[in-house]
Order: structure tokens, then C-alpha cells, then sequence
């Protein structure tokens, strides 16, 4: 929170032109950092008032390869300006993230208090250091390396008195500054917590970039308390494994006294009364423990030390926003991982996606992810199924209508489908399927980004992130002339293809997600040979027909069951299972799974004479599956 009481806009403005026409220095009547700050833009040749030319913002193909140099930082603070956004969102503010020379790398947040130049110059590209802007809380907080709030009259040009601002240096686990973390909003809405809101937030993204940039290191993670390891304010400190200090966050090093200076060039020994082997070994031990560590001053602290390999963070709802929604699909198969990193990559440079793969693949599901990791998530995901929709009414469909268009039209008309999904996301799936009358229209409104409605003269603009979905091989098609070939390029800005379900690697883990999806409540899993064929088999509805295997198993079991054998199978897919040649059942003479159930039963009632609730221990099923599947 801020100490020194902002001075009123009159009285600040009467100090700034002091400071330009004569010379006098505002101190002590304004806070010492922003007269600092003046002091540095009537250095660099600014003029408080009059017009502002600033030719070094950076566009097109510039922009990008700073966007790229930049990944590191971009892609850890991403997340963190999402949850962010959360807290602010209902504040006209913005949140903003520049690089180390003030150039806005990524911003979210609401732009209606802005006015168009103004909104020009908060986009990706602008640069906000103090030479070029003045006083402002990006480019002072890089200027101090400190976190800076900057209100109404205090920034140095008059046109950027409407800001309130509040910004937050991010360094790296070296002390490198990598960036600024920024709010800012109209000063009418500042509020006093805003910049510990946003000096929290760049901490978060610190620690972040440690673990990333220390992941193959020991990390050792401290805190005065043994309840904050695990949380935003832990200190975070990595060793090399003969003991030299080689990475920290700002907390870390402050509990231990050094600066990041002092990295790369300390022991363990210099820092800690235990042994560094010995540290080791009791969190080999008792690693769920955190050990109290003494510095050699006597400052007493809790800390568990971990292989960053090994390393299980404690994440509280403080601590670090959730995954993003295609990283809340990913179960670890590297083909599926790959197609999600790129369009991640895509979705928002205005670039169309095709998502192609076989049916059952979960193309929809992927496309919903991936509008849920653009910047348009707040606007609508519009799915439309070009195979589903009768051709008499697919363009109504898609393009709405007037009143009085056709017969049948409703009185007030229709948008359609394409104007529903301006400023969020279009998903065509199947759009192999579109009739070719119809491509015409569509490569049309792609164009020129507009939309005629049926009856109507007057095109309506539309503006949408634009990904399709298909099985088909839509160059084979267009080959053929079964699809136009002008709009084959037109939606194939970037093609990923999912992989079938027999191609992945992490069916277990998928299956485990299933069941627990179907079944929050309980602990399922799916009995070893069970599993092991179904492993095996080809699935050729993929995940469409496993999770309906699954979901109909988990309804078949009882109460007290706990694990999914054959009886739970409906008996197509037994037998289909059972006939797998790579993967068969063990042999019994039975021909057919149903067959092998029943004579596995008999003689689970003969050895147990009889008694019902023995045998069907002995199945590991229930009395009541066991009833069931007498004949």
C-alpha cells in the first residue's frame, strides 16, 4: 500500500511546471520517486504538453521477434495475468505486460475508458519507457527496479493524466530483469490495494520462472512458518548437487540476507548449521517433513529441500492459477501435446485452424479447449455441424435472414450461426461436408469479413477466431473438386491432426480420467487383464466409444464394487476384446466371453459349495452381479 498521500491534480501539475520553466526541484512536496522521475523525462527532452510522436513502437514482423526472445517471460506470465484479470475485471482496468525496455508484450482487460489514440497506445508494440512517455508506472518501475504506482497528475505528460497505474518489476532467479507486471485503469477507479494486488501477482510469476529456470537443480523452499512452504510467500533457493547457491527468488534471498549478487559465488555451508548430504538424506527420509534450518545469525527456518525432478509443489488458490484448458486435457501423449502447443501458439494472430483427425477423436472438445485459451474466452464458442444441418436450411443457418426473407421466416428474423459467434470463436465441424453452393458464400464472408443476411443488401461485419474440423483429406478433396480449393486455403492457416486412440500413449491415464469423471465419489480402477486388452485393442470409434464403454461399466457396477471386470462389459465389446488376435483372452474352452463368465461362475459355486457370497468374493464382483449373471 502506499505511503505518501497523493498531492491534488492542480497542485502536482503547479509542481511540474515549476520543475520545466524554472527549474525547481518539487521535493519534498511531491513523493520523492515521481520527482525522481520528472527529473529523468525533462532529461530525455519531453514536453509535458503539446503533441507526443512516438516512432519506435513496434509492428508486424518487429513485434513478433520480440514476442519471441520474449517467450520465457510471456509464456510464465500468461496464466498469472488471466487470474489477474479476475480480481479487476469489473474495474475498467487493464492488465499489461512489457518487456525490460517498457514494450508491451500481452495485455487483457477492458479498453471502453480509453479513447482511440489512446487505445493505440496501450496495444502490443508500444513502448512505455520513461524517454519516450514520461513518468508512468511501467517505465518508472524499470527506471527504480522497484514496484511503482503512478495517479492521475503524477504521470509527467498531461495526456496520460486519466491513468491510474500500478506496476511491479519480474526478475529472474539471476536477478535479471525480465519485465513489468502493470494495472492500469482510469484514475477515477484507483483503488489503494491495486499495486500489493499486482506486486503479488509478479512474485507469483517469479517463483514461476524459478522453478522453470532451476528445474534441473536441488530446490530448497523456506519459510518462517512451516505452513508457508508451498505458497506464494515461500522463499525458493536452488543449489547445484556440490552445494553452490545458483538461483532464488527475491524471498529467499531475503531470508537469507544475501542480494543476487551473491549467486553463483556462496555454499550451502556458508548459509545453513546442517550439512548439505545430511539436509539430503533427512528429506530422503522424511521428505513430507520441512526441517528447521539456523542461519548463522541465528534466524530460525522451516524448508523442505527437493530433486526439482521430484519436486511436488504445494499450489493454494493464491499460490498459481489453474491450468489453462488445453493443459487440463493433456494426459501426456506427445502427439496430442504437440498439436495443442501449436495451436495455442496460433489462436490468437488471426490465424484459421484445422483440426482434422478421426471421427471420435475429440476434435470439438480440442477446438473448445483452445477458444478457452484465447484472448476472445469471454465471447462465444459457436459449434456448428456442417454434416448435420438439412441443406434447404443450412444458409438461413448460417448466415440468419430478414423478416419476410422466405416462407417460414420468422417475423423478426435471424442473425444465424456466424454473426452469433462475432468477437469469440466459429467452430465448423465437418466442414468436408458443406455443400459447394454454400462454400462460395462462406470463402465470401472469410474475405471480407462480413455477412449478408438472406433478403437483405446490407452486409453486417463480423469478427471471429475461425477453426474447422474434419476427418476427411480436404486436399484429396479439392483435388476432386468435392470441396473448393480457394477455401481449402483459406481455413488451413495451421492443420494439426489429433491422433487416433490406438496411436496414444497415455490410454491408462485417459481411462482414469474417464472413470473419474463418471464417478467422482469413488475410487475405480479396471481389473489387469481387463485393462491389458483393452490396451490392446484398435478402438475404432476412439475416445467417443471408449468413454461409452465406460460409462455403461460404471452403471453396471454395484454399490461396493471397485474395479471393472469382464461381467461389467457390454458383450459386443467383450467379445471384440476377447478376439483381439494381439491381446487374446486366456485360454479357456469357452468360445465366447459370455460363455467364459458363466463357467467362471460355476466353478466359483462349486469351490465355495455353494456359498454365494464366498464365490463372489472370490470373483471380486458382488452378490448381486453374481445373481445377475447366473443363468
Amino acid at each position: 500500500m502506499r505511503v505518501h498521500t497523493i498531492l491534488p491534480a492542480p497542485q502536482l501539475r503547479q509542481a511540474r511546471l515549476q520543475l520545466v520553466e524554472q527549474g525547481i526541484s518539487p521535493a519534498p512536496v511531491v513523493d520523492a520517486l515521481v520527482s525522481r522521475s520528472w527529473h529523468r523525462s525533462l532529461a530525455a527532452g519531453l514536453s509535458p504538453i503539446g503533441r507526443l510522436d512516438c516512432h519506435d513502437n513496434l509492428v508486424g514482423n518487429s513485434l513478433q521477434r520480440a514476442r519471441t526472445l520474449n517467450h520465457e517471460l510471456i509464456s510464465h506470465s500468461e496464466p498469472v495475468m488471466e487470474y489477474l484479470f479476475e480480481q479487476v475485471s469489473h474495474s475498467h482496468s487493464m492488465v499489461i505486460l512489457a518487456d525490460a525496455q517498457g514494450v508491451l508484450m500481452h495485455t487483457l482487460g477492458d479498453l471502453d475508458f480509453l479513447n482511440k489514440a489512446e487505445r493505440v497506445a496501450l496495444r502490443c508494440g508500444a513502448s512505455w519507457a520513461e524517454n519516450q512517455r514520461g513518468t508512468n508506472a511501467i517505465g518508472t518501475a524499470l527506471a527504480e527496479t522497484h514496484d511503482v504506482e503512478i495517479n492521475g497528475a503524477e504521470h509527467y505528460l498531461d495526456r496520460n493524466g486519466f491513468l491510474t497505474c500500478a506496476a511491479a518489476p519480474i526478475v529472474s532467479a539471476q536477478g535479471q530483469l525480465m519485465g513489468i507486471l502493470d494495472i492500469s485503469g482510469d484514475h477515477r477507479s484507483r483503488h489503494p490495494h491495486t499495486l500489493g494486488l499486482v506486486s503479488t501477482a509478479a512474485r507469483m510469476i517469479e517463483n514461476s520462472l524459478v522453478l522453470f529456470a532451476c528445474r534441473q537443480q536441488i530446490l530448497l523452499q523456506l519459510h518462517t512458518r512451516p505452513e508457508g512452504i508451498g505458497t506464494v510467500a515461500q522463499g525458493m533457493i536452488a543449489f547445484s548437487e556440490d552445494g553452490w547457491l545458483v538461483g532464488a527468488n527475491r524471498k529467499g534471498l531475503e531470508f537469507i540476507g544475501l542480494k543476487h549478487e551473491d549467486i553463483g559465488a556462496t555454499l550451502w555451508s556458508h548459509l545453513f548449521d546442517l550439512d548439505f548430504q545430511r539436509m539430503l538424506g533427512l528429506q530422503q527420509r522424511h521428505g513430507h517433513r520441512p526441517c528447521l534450518l539456523h542461519t548463522p545469525q541465528g534466524k530460525a527456518l522451516y524448508a523442505q529441500l527437493h530433486h526439482q525432478s521430484r519436486i511436488q509443489q504445494k499450489i493454494t488458490h493464491c499460490a498459481a492459477p489453474a491450468k489453462d484448458a488445453l493443459s487440463q486435457l493433456d494426459s501426456g501423449d506427445r502427439l496430442w501435446r504437440s498439436a495443442a502447443d501449436k495451436a495455442r501458439r496460433v489462436i490468437d494472430k488471426g490465424i484459421a485452424l484445422l483440426v482434422t483427425g478421426e471421427s471420435g477423436v475429440g476434435k470439438e472438445l480440442f477446438a473448445q479447449a483452445v477458444h478457452q485459451c484465447s484472448l476472445r474466452k469471454a465471447h462465444p464458442f459457436v459449434a456448428i455441424n456442417c454434416a448435420a444441418l438439412p441443406e434447404h436450411l443450412i444458409e438461413a443457418e448460417l448466415f440468419g435472414y430478414v423478416n419476410g426473407a422466405f416462407t417460414g421466416a420468422t417475423r423478426q428474423g435471424a442473425p444465424g450461426r456466424l454473426r452469433e459467434a462475432d468477437g469469440g470463436t466459429l467452430f465448423l465441424d465437418e466442414i468436408g461436408d458443406m455443400p459447394l453452393s454454400l462454400q462460395t458464400r462462406l470463402l465470401r464472408v472469410l474475405q471480407e469479413r462480413q455477412v449478408t443476411p438472406l433478403g437483405s443488401s446490407t452486409p453486417v461485419p463480423v469478427d471471429f477466431n475461425l477453426i474447422c474440423a474434419t476427418h476427411q483429406n480436404l486436399r484429396q478433396a479439392a483435388e476432386a473438386g468435392r470441396f473448393r480449393s480457394d477455401l481449402y486455403y483459406r481455413i488451413n492457416g495451421l492443420t494439426v491432426e489429433l491422433p487416433a486412440l490406438r496411436e496414444r500413449s497415455d490410454f491408462q491415464t485417459l481411462t482414469e480420467r474417464m472413470l473419474q469423471e463418471f464417478a467422482p465419489d469413488m475410487d475405480l480402477g479396471i481389473a489387469p487383464e481387463v485393462m491389458s486388452a483393452m490396451a490392446a485393442f484398435d478402438w475404432p470409434g476412439n475416445l467417443r466409444q471408449l468413454s461409452h464403454v465406460l460409462r455403461t461399466a460404471v452403471a453396471l457396477m454395484d454399490a461396493h464394487e471397485s474395479q471393472i471386470h469382464w461381467v461389467h462389459l457390454p458383450d459386443d465389446i467383450a467379445q471384440d476384446l476377447q478376439s483381439s488376435a494381439e491381446h487374446p483372452v486366456p485360454s479357456s474352452p469357452a468360445q465366447n466371453l459370455h460363455e467364459l463368465s458363466r463357467n467362471a461362475i460355476q466353478q466359483a459355486l462349486e469351490n465355495a459349495r455353494g456359498n454365494v457370497s464366498a464365490a463372489a468374493r472370490q470373483l471380486g464382483i458382488s452378490r448381486q452381479t453374481l445373481y445377475r449373471k447366473l443363468p
